[in-house]
């Protein structure tokens, strides 16, 4: 689950990691009000969306007064804000942060990330600050600092050191980065965080250590620890089709391309989806139904995948190893007694009772197209789109 800059700001601060004084608002006349209360000189202006790369979108702009904040909110509050991470349709922006401008020094970069190879939490460093991570990843990797965590231990107070200093702190700076290092990792343990990322982080010229901005991901399998959580997501912010498939446990990503696949297992979903592309068209999904495929969640898939108006035929592929084949055809079969579909489906039932499968499907009142291989349901999918 993502958070917006300024919710991952207020829960940093409960864990004392350093940030600017700053508010969001939604209305430009409190963000005038809210820029002569800070009382600083220059306020920042920033705009609240789940993406990257705001500045470079004109989501990002400096007042230097009350009046030029108001005047910057009112233009941002409503926009279409088109980043490198939003793609062309760019998101709406609803709410806007002011916050105090600061005498900055360095801009530096500190993320904390669980690195699935290693099996443990790491902490990366970079003197880069203000640039996306991955373009300094490929530019200049060796800028790339990194610690890796031993989960029973936590973030050692030599590993914050050496961090600080390798990215070319010292003094009181060095000793300032350790601390919000110690904290930063302190907040992504104890919210259960998938990511946690301060780009910039920056050293002010008095010397201090603040996150200029923030980025928090939190894991959505420990949400049920954190019911404070739940009201911070916006759905306003996330795709509908992925926001329904959410009420049903439904495991949808939304694409581009035009074959809807409704798969069990997400290993089996990305090898389905290579293979449609293999076959000569794109997936307009990932949808993974799990290893009950009732009806009601294929039904629920089902309406999902119609609300999509780019897909032109729908792929099932369901290998029953717990789930038997032939209940789950019959789950197919009434599933489509409830749902509008409109298109050609293409099925691929293997495992247990698939001989069974076969015959209910064969013999169902709906032109199914039935296919043994997963190559060949591949291709019989992109052939039925284009007959």
């Amino acid at each position: 689950m993502k958070i917006h800059e300024y919710q991952a700001k207020e829960l940093l601060r409960k864990f004392d990691v350093p940030t600017p004084r700053g508010v969001m608002t939604q209305n430009a006349d409190e963000a005038e009000k809210i820029a002569r209360d800070l009382g600083t000189g220059v306020v920042v202006v920033k705009a609240q969306i789940h993406a990257g790369g705001r500045g470079k979108g004109g989501g990002v702009k400096l007042a230097k007064s009350p009046e030029e904040a108001k005047a910057l909110a009112n233009a941002m509050l409503g926009m279409q804000l088109v980043t490198h991470q939003t793609g062309p349709e760019g998101k709406e922006v609803q709410r806007v942060l002011i916050e105090e401008g600061l005498p900055i020094k360095k801009e530096l970069y500190i993320g904390v990330v669980i690195d699935r190879a290693s099996e443990c939490p790491v902490v990366m460093a970079s003197s880069e600050g203000g640039v996306e991570i991955e373009e300094v990843a490929s530019r200049s990797p060796e800028k790339i600092l990194k610690a890796f965590i031993d989960p029973a231990v936590g973030l050692a107070p030599y590993q914050a050191r050496a961090l600080a200093f390798g990215i070319g702190l010292n003094g009181k700076e060095a000793l300032a980065c350790a601390s919000f290092l110690t904290k930063l990792y302190k907040a992504f343990v104890a919210s259960d965080a998938s990511l946690a990322e301060i780009n910039p982080l920056v050293v002010t010229e008095d010397g201090r250590v603040i996150a200029l901005d923030a980025k928090i991901n939190f894991d959505d399998n420990a949400l049920y620890r954190h019911p404070d959580f739940t009201g911070m997501r916006d759905v306003s912010e996330e795709e509908p089709l992925e926001v329904e498939a959410s009420k049903h446990n439904l495991n949808y990503i939304k694409l581009d391309g035009e074959v809807g696949c409704m798969v069990n297992g997400a290993g089996l979903a990305m090898a389905t989806m290579d293979l449609v592309k293999l076959a000569g068209s794109m997936p307009a999904n990932f949808l993974d139904v799990g290893g009950t495929a009732s009806v009601e969640r294929v039904a629920a898939a089902f309406r999902i995948l119609m609300s999509d108006k780019n897909v032109k035929a729908v792929l099932i592929n369901i290998f029953g190893g717990i789930v038997r084949c032939d209940r789950v055809a019959g789950g197919v079969i009434e599933a489509m007694k409830q749902v509008d579909v409109d298109v050609p489906v293409v099925i691929r039932l293997r495992g247990t009772n698939s001989v069974e499968a076969r015959k209910l499907l064969e013999e169902s009142d709906f032109p199914f197209i039935v296919a043994e291989g997963l190559a060949e349901a591949a291709e019989k999918v992109v052939a039925a789109m284009k007959a």
